[in-house]
């Protein structure tokens, strides 16, 4: 498996990502069988949120680490806050709503670390792009976290790129990525400028849903995509990874399972280079036209 620096000041990250979002829907036994699936795989890199399973996947996650004290040191957490609704779990939260306060940040940072049984975290994202956000107290945050070693670096998911080169220019260092919806069915960061900022600032994007959700694989589709599954001797989901990376952006797969099996699979589309033709072809059956 690759690894590569998301921005040229770091971190560095398994290009493939692995996503806990879906893991509290399984017992510990398939959390810790997912997280050394992925290690297995050479995915060392580990994507979560507070708001994910209500709340739970967080502590999951640190269950898992605490049965094995050298994992820590095998991987690189991800996590995000800024997002609340309403939740038995948090009961001042009476409408969903977002808080990018300095306050907030900070109190769920501490949180995000007690949960997972760590000291630090690599990456931290504000999860949502917040009409509230005043880029001074964020900055102030990230500041004062990283100058306590809390956090080592920092990001923001779902920003445009008027968003992101905002919140940077409050910054004294870099925001490493965006984390944003990039699939073959959810194409638009190609064309609306989010992925030029970030080519811009040498910055790499983190993708999630990169299957579109399976949504790709439908009867107009199955015909195109059995004939480049044959000639790349590759699933549809592979290929489906291996066109967002194949990308000049360098597009960092965030994957959702609970499968093990899908892990191993999707690893394997790191082996896929896609000639430019296929890949646009892939384009426009996803699109439903050609190219202007």
């Amino acid at each position: 498996m690759e690894r590569r620096l998301l921005h040229p000041e770091g971190p560095v990250f398994s290009r493939i990502i692995a996503g806990a979002w879906r893991w509290h829907t399984v017992d510990a036994s398939t959390v810790s069988r997912l997280i050394q699936t992925s290690l297995d795989q050479g995915i060392t890199t580990f994507d979560n949120a507070d708001i994910y399973g209500d709340h739970s996947n967080e502590e999951i996650f640190g269950n898992a680490l605490k049965k094995d004290d050298g994992l820590r040191t095998k991987m690189e957490i991800v996590t995000k806050c800024g997002i609340k609704f309403p939740s038995l779990k948090r009961p001042e939260s009476w409408v969903k709503h977002y808080d990018t306060s300095k306050e907030h940040i900070l109190k769920s940072v501490d949180n995000s670390l007690k949960l997972h049984g760590t000291h630090y975290l690599d990456l931290l994202l504000i999860h949502r792009p917040d009409p509230l956000l005043n880029p001074v107290e964020v900055a102030e945050a990230f500041t004062i976290l990283k100058n306590n070693g809390k956090v080592l670096h920092f990001g923001v998911s779902n920003f445009t790129p008027f968003q992101f080169e905002m919140l940077q220019s409050y910054l004294p260092f870099p925001l490493v990525t965006n984390q944003v919806e990039i699939s073959l069915t959810c194409s638009q960061p190609m064309f609306d400028g989010t992925l030029d900022v970030l080519m811009k600032q040498r910055t790499s994007p983190m993708a999630w849903s990169p299957l579109g959700g399976g949504n790709l694989m439908n009867e107009t589709n199955k015909h195109i995509f059995s004939k480049k599954e044959e000639k790349y001797n590759a699933t549809g989901n592979q290929l489906s990874l291996a066109w967002l990376l194949n990308h000049p952006s360098i597009i960092f797969p965030v994957i959702g399972t609970t499968k093990p099996e899908r892990i191993i699979e999707s690893a394997a589309a790191m082996e896929i280079k896609l000639d430019r033709q296929d890949w646009f072809d892939m384009l426009k059956a996803a699109m439903g036209s050609e190219m202007p």
